[in-house]
Order: C-alpha cells, then structure tokens, then sequence
C-alpha cells in the first residue's frame, strides 16, 4: 500500500510515494525555471505541471507498487486563465512574486473599498491577490480574457486533468482575493463579477476532500489505475505544514525554500493589511500567512555569482564568517517584497561592503538577511494577535545546520525539525492517506530534533536587526528610483503608482 504526493514548486516538482506507515519509499524531482519576459512579471506554461506529473508518477510506480490515493499540491495562489475544458489560454501568472498588477491593485481599492476588501475577505489587494491580476489580463491581453471561462492552480490543474473535476480548495480561494468571501466561505460573485464577470468558477471543497477519481484517460497517461482517488489539494506551505503537523493554534510554519513561506495557525480570523488572513487546510482552522519573495533564490543567486560553487563549501564559509558577516547589512527584495511591506518595488540593498568581504561574508549576509525577514514577519504577526506557542521548520534549506540555526538566534525561537523535510509533497500524500481508513497519519513524521537559539549571538543580533529594519526606509526612495528606471530602460511603464500594500515600521 502507497500514497503518492506530487506537488508543483517555484523551481521543480516533487513527487513523493509513502506507505502507510509514513515512511518515504521513493522520490523524483523535475526541475523548472520560471520565465521572467519583463521586469516585475513571473510566469509558468501550465501545461508544465502535467508533463512532469506524469514523467514523476511514471518514475515512481516501476515494480508494481499500488497506489491507493493521490495527493497534489503546488505554489500559488497562481493566476492559470483557461478556457471551458480546462486549457490553459496563456502561461500561468504566478503568485505574489509576480509584481504587474500595481495599477490593477490601486483601481479596485478605489472601486471596491480597501477597508471591504479587507473586512469580507480577510486581506487587502496586494501583488499575492487574483483579482487585480486577472484585470491585468483583461487591460492587456483582452482577446485572451474573452476567451477566459475557468481559473486553474496548480493542485486543481492536476486535480482536473487526473478526475475531469473542476474543484478549487476553500484555502487557495481565500488567496483570490477579492473573489472570496472568507465570512461566508464562499465566492463573492458582486466582486467576481466586477473583474470577471463570465467566469464560470470552480466548486468549492477543502483540500483532503476528494475531488473525484482517476478516469480511464488519466491512467493510461500516468501509470496510475482507474478509479485511484484524488484529492482536491491547495498551496504548497499548507502542504508543508500539513507534512510536520503544524496546523495546531499556536503552531507556525517556516518554509524554507526559493522564498520563504511563513503559516501561524490561529483561532479566529485577524484582519491585518500587511498579512494574509485565509482559512486554513482543515475545516474551522484559521491562518495568519506571510511570504517573502526570496529566499534560496537570494542564496543560489549568489552561489552563480560565485561560479557554482558546492553548497557545503559556501556554507563553511559563511560559517567562519561569524555573527554580523564582519559588518555586512543585506536587505533580500531582490524581487520585490511581500509581508509585512508589500512593496514591489523594494529592491536588495548590501551595506557595509568592502574590498576586503569575502564570498563567505556575503553568503552569510544573505542567510541573515532571510532570517531578520522571518524576525520582521513574526514581530507583525504577534501584533496583530497570534500567539505563536511552536515553530516547526520545513523545506530544504533545514538540511544542514547554519541555516536554521541563523534564524533561531535572530528570532530568539526554538525550531522543531522533523524526520522527514522533503516538504509539500509528503504533505500532500499525507492529505491522500486521509482517504484511507488503513492509514494512521497521526504517528507520522516525528521531530528529529529542536534548534535552540544561543542567547549570546541573539544579544548581538538584536542590534543588528534594528540597523536592518531602519536600511528600508533609509534606502526605499533610491530603490524605487531605480526600479522606475529600469522598467523605462527596458521599455515599460514608469514607477508604479503607489505602494501595494501597508508597513510596518
């Protein structure tokens, strides 16, 4: 008896197959890369998704193995405009690193309300929002949205193509904003039908509901055996908190990968403009979200900078570079910034450089810099009411220990890392066991070990962390600057019309 969970990632898809004990039998990767045809905007071809679905299922199921159910999750909330029968009519906008829709943003607050939208769907229009992005796609693509009838992500693009169902997750819908109701927990169809108003949208269920089976078409391009069920899946970091049971009131998630994903379960629904407020991946669960738009990809832009250097290396390096990275400041929006700025227009910025900073210096500044992100996202989190009780660390950047033990000492919190890190896809295949009566999920995936913070290197990053909230502010008119040029250099619109979102400090 197996479980798969394949899960479509910023950078590649995972599949992963489980046994009911939860152990991991097999893993495949496809690795991807995003395309960037302008400044600010971040698309995927969804027909992507599919191909490497079924290359990674064809992988795993060699030797026979049974597959009793299917789990599938992936990034977003992700903007796939598709016709009646579910093809995609251009590639896929992706979610909150995807900064084009600013003009869209500053219209619907004035239309629809910036304090309404906030009040019924729990957010405010940012850059991570749907709506404004399929307005971007009416404004500039118009034969394209005439032609738009559905709106797929990548779990329900997967869900589609394997059961023929048109299913959404209530969770990735509280992200499609302001087409949600997070109040009801239903489409808001005034709103929906303000941007979009022939969409036909899809039925509304929770991610480990099933979606439908796997139809006879499905199979032969999987491997997979008709009738297999499906479930409906939702976005990656409720998978990965999902894969190390964080969805506790009181438990947060730290997602460690290309971005950095932070999910704090709470016990009622916070309205607070510079995070998302979504329901949860379980029935009556509520969570306070916030992303950052880099992560590892700040770390891996550096790594081919460097020449591709391995990873161990810059990480010993880095490790003798010490505390401070021997007076390097770095801020990590070198896409932009979701939570708590929202600001699409903030740029990274390296201070304190000298001829004499190392690439371990510079690594090490970047790896700090991702944890004073986390530090400002948890200060604005426990302002706005979550009690955060356990942190729990997934994604692959646990693997290894300079990482996480960075962002203990900047946060001052204890870390929960479990056996098991590969992520969304285990988390997802753990959704798909809840199908089966002979699958106890609740002894899976115990924790391995807990990362203390060292109260010493915390005193010292305490200073630092100011120095690193106030290189913002200090830096936003310069940034925002550049970035207007740039987009004017490269033949697009001038500096974007407002900020997209509100700050904290």
């Amino acid at each position: 008896m197996a479980f798969l969970g394949v899960d479509i990632g910023t950078s590649s898809s995972k599949g992963v197959l489980v046994d009911a004990s939860g152990a991991v039998r097999a893993t495949a990767v496809r690795e991807h890369a995003v395309s960037r045809p302008r400044p600010g905007h971040a698309e995927m071809d969804a027909e992507v998704w599919w191909q490497e679905f079924r290359g990674i299922t064809r992988e795993l199921l060699t030797g026979g193995v049974r597959v009793e159910a299917v789990g599938v999750s992936g990034m977003g909330p992700c903007v796939c405009l598709a016709d009646t029968a579910g093809r995609p009519l251009r590639p896929a906008v992706l979610y909150g690193v995807d900064t084009r829709a600013v003009a869209q943003i500053a219209r619907l607050d004035a239309e629809l309300g910036r304090e309404a939208v906030l009040d019924r769907c729990g957010s405010v229009l940012s850059t991570q929002a749907v709506g404004p992005k399929v307005a971007w796609v009416a404004e500039h693509e118009p034969e394209v949205f005439a032609a738009a009838r559905r709106l797929l992500m990548p779990a329900s693009l997967l869900a589609h193509r394997l059961t023929g169902a048109y299913v959404l997750d209530h969770h990735s819908a509280s992200q499609s904003v302001p087409f949600y109701d997070a109040r009801a927990q239903d489409w808001y169809r005034p709103w929906v039908d303000a941007v979009w108003p022939h969409a036909e949208l899809p039925e509304l269920r929770w991610p480990g509901e099933q979606a439908g089976t796997v139809t006879a078409g499905a199979a032969a391009a999987t491997g997979l055996r008709p009738g297999t069920p499906v479930i409906t899946g939702t976005i990656d970091a409720w998978t990965e908190a999902v894969s190390v049971d964080a969805t506790h009131p009181g438990d947060l998630m730290l997602m460690y990968g290309t971005t950095m994903f932070l999910v704090a379960t709470v016990t009622g629904q916070l309205r607070v403009p510079e995070l998302w407020s979504t329901v949860g991946a379980f029935p009556g669960t509520r969570s306070l979200a916030g992303g950052m738009a880099t992560s590892g990809a700040v770390t891996e832009w550096l790594r081919g900078l460097f020449g591709s250097p391995g990873r161990a290396a810059l990480l010993a390096e880095a490790a003798d570079s010490g505390v401070g990275a021997r007076g390097l400041a770095m801020l990590p929006y070198l896409a932009g910034e979701r939570t708590p700025i929202a600001d699409p227009d903030a740029r990274g910025v390296i201070a304190g450089l000298t001829v004499e900073h190392t690439r371990g210096d510079l690594y090490r500044a970047a790896l700090e810099a991702t944890a004073h992100g986390v530090r400002h996202n948890v200060e604005a989190m426990r302002q706005a009411g979550a009690g955060i009780r356990r942190v729990v660390a997934v994604g692959g950047g646990t693997q290894g220990e300079l990482w996480t033990r960075i962002v203990s000492d900047v946060t001052g919190l204890p870390q929960d890392i479990p056996t098991i890190t590969v992520g969304a896809a285990y988390g997802a295949a753990r959704l798909a066991a809840g199908l089966s009566g002979d699958a106890d999920t609740v002894t899976w995936n115990p924790v391995r070990e807990r990362r203390m913070p060292d109260p010493e290197a915390g005193a010292v990053y305490d200073r630092l962390h100011r120095l690193y909230r106030d290189l913002y502010p200090a830096t936003r008119d310069t940034v925002h600057a550049l970035a207007g040029f740039r987009r004017e250099a490269e033949g697009g619109p001038g500096p974007a019309p407002g900020r997209a979102g509100g700050v904290i400090g």
